[in-house]
């Protein structure tokens, strides 16, 4: 199971996506959407800057795993 490192100096969440494997990033994605509705629903104020950032590192992860299964694919 995939771990989120609170500690982002030693850790960056770019580094920890890494090393999920792809059902463990599509996990880790679908659980920070749940959150993300949960927290906007019971909210006034606007929702976290932090969502946007690891949607962001979590479809780029996605994008350069595809790339690289075509590439490997096509050689």
């Amino acid at each position: 199971m995939g771990r989120f490192y609170l500690d982002v100096d030693h850790f960056p969440l770019e580094d920890q996506v890494k090393g999920l494997a792809d059902d463990e990033l599509l996990d880790f994605w679908e659980e920070t959407q749940f959150v993300e509705r949960a927290l906007a629903d019971n909210a006034d104020d606007a929702p976290e800057p932090n969502h946007m950032e690891y949607e962001r590192v979590i479809l780029r992860e996605l994008m350069l795993r595809t790339c690289l299964r075509t590439l490997e694919a096509g050689r």
